[in-house]
């Protein structure tokens, strides 16, 4: 797994959101300004992020976004998969995304790889966007 830009900012986007007192609408603008997030490309990551069911938004003078269910419940894995898929290192050792990959004909090296996933998908599934603010 390695992580893109998008969900890098996607993860910065949901902690400035969370740390909000929650009642109020956080705008593109201030999201953007505060953790340097090009305001284009933050635009197409709280869109994906809506339609995941992760922020609801409104327009208008006091628009904006925030978290549609509380942020112990919005996992790290969840936004990551949003935005880069599978969990796993490759292919072939996800459960979520798998394909056909030259490593299955060693076994060992299946293993040392599934070891990986299952580390990586537990912390990220276990840690929560409350955790980190």
């Amino acid at each position: 797994m390695k992580l893109t830009a998008r969900s890098e900012y996607a993860l910065l986007a949901l902690i400035y959101i969370a740390r909000s007192d929650g009642e109020h609408n956080i705008s593109a603008d201030s999201i953007s300004k505060a953790q340097g997030i090009p305001p284009k490309f933050l635009e197409q990551i709280l869109l994906s992020l809506r339609r995941a069911r992760i922020l609801n938004s409104s327009q208008g003078q006091h628009g904006g976004y925030k978290l549609a269910r509380p942020a112990k419940e919005v996992s790290i894995a969840e936004v990551v998969r949003i935005f880069d898929g599978a969990l796993a290192p490759t292919e072939s050792v996800s459960r979520n995304f798998y394909e056909k990959t030259p490593i299955e004909k060693e076994t060992g090296l299946v293993r040392v790889f599934k070891d990986i996933r299952d580390y990586t998908s537990n912390l990220l599934e276990n840690t929560s966007v409350a955790d980190l603010i």
